[in-house]
This record gives C-alpha cells, sequence and structure tokens, in this order.
C-alpha cells in the first residue's frame, strides 16, 4: 500500500469507495465544518458587535445596525468594530467542528440504525435530534469563548485579546465564569442549531425533488446555489426562534446583570427587566440579517469545503425512489 507522508495528506485523500462514511469522512466534514463557522462569524463580527451592543444598551444605540455602526465608528473607532474577532474566530471554529461533525456523525449512526426506508420516513426527526446532541456538546467548548467576547465587547477596556481575556476572567470570576451563561447559551443554540439543520435539510430536499433530480445529477454550482437558498431560510427561522434566549446571554455576560443569587434567579430577574415583548424584538432585524448571510454561507462553504477534501456528502435517500 503506498503511504503519502505530507503533511495533512490523509485528511485531503478522497475517502474510499463503499467506505465512505468512516472515521475519514467524519474528520473531514469537522474540519469543514470548523472552516465554515469560523470564517463565517468572523466576516460578521462588526455586525455581531453591533447587534450585542444594541441589545446591551437599546437606550444608548436606537438608530438601527447602519447607525449603530456609525456611531460605534464616531466614537471609539473603526477597530472598534472588530472588538472579539479573535475569540469569535477560534470560538466558531471549535464550535463548528463539533456542530457539523457531530450532526453528520448523529445524523448517519440514525439512518445505520433504523435502515434507510425508516429514517426516509423519519428523517425530520433525525436531523432535530442529531443537532441537539451535536450543539450541546459543541456548546462545552464555546460557551467560555463567547464569554471572553461578550464581555470584551460590552468593555472594550476589559482585555487586550483572548488570552488576555480568558486570565482576566478567571482571575476575577474562576471558572464559573466562564459557564455564567451556559445555561441561556444552550436555550438559544440548541433551538437555533436544530431548526437551521432541520429547516435547511426540509427546503433543499424540497429544492431537489420540484427539480426530480438528486444532488449527484446536478452540477457543483447547482448544488451549492441550493445551499445557499435553503441557508437563508433556515438561518431567519433559526434566528426568530432562538432570539430571546441570545437577548439574555449577551445581558448575563454583562457585569452585574441581574443582581445576586442563583443562575437562574439572575436570568428571571433580567427577563422582568426588559419585558418578553423586547427580549424578542429589540436586536431581530440585525439579527436576522446576521444569521441568514451567515447560516447561507456556513452551508455553502461545509459542502464546498466537503467537496475539496474529496467527501461526498451525505444526504438522505428514499429507497423506493425509481432511479
Amino acid at each position: 500500500m503506498f503511504v503519502q507522508n505530507t503533511p495533512g495528506s490523509v485528511l485531503l485523500a478522497p475517502s474510499p469507495a463503499g467506505t465512505n462514511y468512516d472515521l475519514m469522512y467524519y474528520l473531514k466534514g469537522a474540519a469543514a465544518g470548523g472552516i465554515c463557522c469560523s470564517i463565517t462569524h468572523g466576516a460578521l463580527c462588526p455586525v455581531d458587535v453591533v447587534k450585542t451592543r444594541v441589545q446591551l444598551d437599546p437606550v444608548k444605540y436606537n438608530s438601527g445596525l447602519v447607525g449603530g455602526m456609525r456611531q460605534i465608528v464616531a466614537e471609539e473607532g473603526a477597530m472598534a468594530l472588530t472588538t472579539g474577532l479573535g475569540a469569535t474566530a477560534f470560538g466558531y471554529f471549535v464550535q463548528g467542528w463539533f456542530k457539523f461533525g457531530g450532526v453528520e456523525f448523529f445524523k448517519i449512526k440514525a439512518v445505520e440504525s433504523m435502515g434507510e426506508e425508516k429514517a426516509w420516513t423519519n428523517k425530520t426527526a433525525i436531523y432535530l435530534g442529531a443537532s441537539a446532541c451535536a450543539e450541546f456538546i459543541a456548546d462545552i467548548f464555546l460557551c467560555p469563548l463567547e464569554a471572553v467576547r461578550i464581555r470584551s465587547v460590552s468593555d472594550p477596556e476589559f482585555c487586550d485579546g483572548l488570552l488576555d481575556g480568558f486570565g482576566k476572567m478567571l482571575k476575577a470570576d474562576g471558572i464559573g465564569g466562564f459557564y455564567a451563561g451556559f445555561l441561556p447559551i444552550l436555550a438559544k443554540q440548541v433551538p437555533y442549531t436544530m431548526a437551521k439543520f432541520a429547516v435547511q435539510g426540509e427546503v433543499a430536499d424540497t429544492m431537489y425533488a420540484s427539480m426530480g433530480k438528486s444532488p449527484k445529477d446536478l452540477s457543483a454550482s447547482t448544488n451549492l446555489g441550493i445551499s445557499l437558498t435553503s441557508g437563508v431560510v433556515a438561518g431567519v427561522a433559526a434566528a426568530i426562534i432562538s432570539h430571546p434566549a441570545d437577548t439574555l446571554l449577551s445581558k448575563i455576560n454583562k457585569k452585574g446583570a441581574g443582581g445576586e443569587g442563583s443562575m437562574m434567579a439572575r436570568l428571571m430577574n433580567i427577563a422582568k427587566e426588559v419585558g418578553f415583548v423586547n427580549l424578542c424584538t429589540v436586536g431581530l432585524l440585525p439579527r436576522c440579517i446576521m444569521i441568514g448571510t451567515l447560516t447561507a454561507g456556513q452551508f455553502g462553504i461545509f459542502d464546498t469545503v466537503m467537496g475539496a477534501l474529496g467527501a461526498s456528502k451525505f444526504h438522505f435517500h428514499d429507497p423506493n425512489e425509481k432511479h
């Protein structure tokens, strides 16, 4: 057997025929997920800075997305829009690794366990279950990085980068400080990811069905277009569902937010102060723009990177379909 010794060559090697969904496939899925999440979240960092500021101080930042950007640049300079970029790019690489890689793993294992026919009739449930499991694991790793990012955005003087922020938060709040937002991050990310993958999968499947084609019958550019279109729809749906918890997550990481007491008591205090309608609506439009763009980009980049790594992405298959 010929062995390649070039660094990274194993990851770049095509998956062997007949064993597409082996360990190497999952590693490729995880790598593609890490890359797509890091790129998209990093690119939208300025939007996220404005969104977080609007959620933290809606009285001051009350002129929308563009107005908020202008206000921050005028007061603090253009570099303020890149606050938390290091934590964002690294944190979402780690999260994307476990999220996309995990969804592929749990999805394929469910199909192997249930069989193609039963899996086809239960594909939405599989999407929801696989994404919930993958996101829970991913959030264990994401939460500390998100805590540092939000603290640095709410207080630009807090730290000079990711490592400095970690050190200062650890000294000030201990390990528990990194997980102050774990419950709201789960409440935000798990429904968000479930909606994202289930809606994207359903919309993409509907688009393929309307053409009477499967992904392998279409060109790479057509498949990419379907990934982007279904990603936009999924992103907007996911943003609306997860927005109240996203607002709580932004506020709970602000120093002194919610007063004293347990995490649940603090979250309840914040919810009462803000009000249900405001939790659901403040900052929603910029978040829909951000998440719609981001999700479309993620699925587009994921599919592109998977192809570049020589992996054929798993798609649900109707075993009764005539070819």
